[in-house]
């Protein structure tokens, strides 16, 4: 019997390297082996403010980079989050038995906080849970950094188990892939690619062209040690060895070796090359996906249709349970 797979990702705009290979990539594989479920999710992204018209777009855009990279609407359940109401309701069922220690216990609030604060970005986690057991995932694929957030879920449905004395929830198991390394920041390898950084060359975005690629790999930040090695104390080189593995299925330590004295300047061209070759047919796909605005819509609403289906079986049983 197949299991259930939830995940998804913001449509905050500038989809890139990190999310491709942290997370959309290793979909791919998946939704030949489970029933897989994924999500535009929205309302997470207004937890943070955004221009109304451009989340719209990105709402599109984000959903063609799904079927660019080779998500098939046949096989998996590809929808917007909030186009189903059942998340926020059973958030809130969900809210009401959460205790405020818990989210206190939340790194990721304590490090967004600073530039907005407000009460859906301290609830997100609360909200992340929802999005999981609305569709009783058995399987959700997380990185190091989400664990925490899959910790939570797992202690919710099991705080409300025993709230209501009946075992209705499973308990979801992380899915970490350990193939692919996090993906870093081209400028500090100790932070995360992200689309939120002010520099355009901390990241590749999947639509930037083959000149970009080379121009932001070339002023990658590298090290002062004149060899090419595997070694997380260099976080920089460590980093690029673990993207130039994801985009050449090389094993970085085999790519190490390869380039240990080729210096910096061959071993970042190569890497270029590399991923210029590996985002092409992506970067094509997308060109026309995005020229077939009608078809993305077609896809999110047939997924919408599929996703609610599911998702108010859920809400209706969880209402009988807590009385309402």
């Amino acid at each position: 019997m197949k299991k259930t797979v939830f995940s998804g990702i913001q449509p905050t705009g500038n989809l890139h390297l990190g999310n491709y290979l942290g997370s959309i990539k290793n979909w791919i594989d998946l939704q030949d082996q489970h029933r897989c479920i994924f999500g535009v999710m929205n309302l997470h992204a207004i937890t943070l403010p955004q221009d109304p018209k451009e989340l719209q777009k990105n709402i599109l855009d984000a959903t063609a980079v799904y079927l660019a990279a080779g998500l098939d609407p046949k096989k998996s359940i590809i929808f917007v989050q909030g186009e189903v109401a059942e998340h926020a309701e059973l958030a809130w069922v969900l809210g009401t038995i959460t205790p405020m220690g818990w989210l206190n216990r939340m790194t990721q609030f304590k490090e967004k906080s600073a530039e907005n604060e407000n009460l859906g970005l301290y609830a997100y986690p609360v909200l992340m849970a929802a999005d999981i057991l609305l569709y009783r995932a058995d399987l959700v694929p997380v990185g190091e950094d989400q664990k925490q957030h899959l910790e939570l879920t797992r202690d919710l449905a099991g705080a409300f188990n025993r709230r209501y004395n009946q075992e209705y929830f499973k308990l979801p198991e992380p899915m970490i892939l350990k193939a692919v390394k996090r993906i870093m920041s081209l400028q500090d390898g100790l932070k995360k690619m992200s689309k939120s950084d002010e520099s355009d060359l901390s990241r590749i975005n999947l639509e930037d062209s083959a000149e970009v690629i080379l121009k932001k790999i070339k002023k990658a930040k590298t090290d002062s040690l004149p060899t090419i090695a595997f070694d997380e104390s260099r976080p920089e080189i460590y980093n690029l060895l673990n993207i130039f593995a994801a985009a050449s299925n090389k094993s970085p330590e085999d790519l190490a070796k390869e380039y240990e004295t080729a210096g910096n300047g061959k071993f970042k061209t190569d890497l270029a090359e590399s991923l210029i070759e590996k985002l092409r047919p992506i970067q094509e796909n997308l060109v026309r996906f995005k020229q077939d605005q009608n078809y993305i819509k077609q896809v999110l609403e047939n997924g919408k249709n599929q996703a609610q289906e599911i998702a108010a079986k859920t809400r209706k049983e969880v209402f009988e349970i807590v009385g309402l």
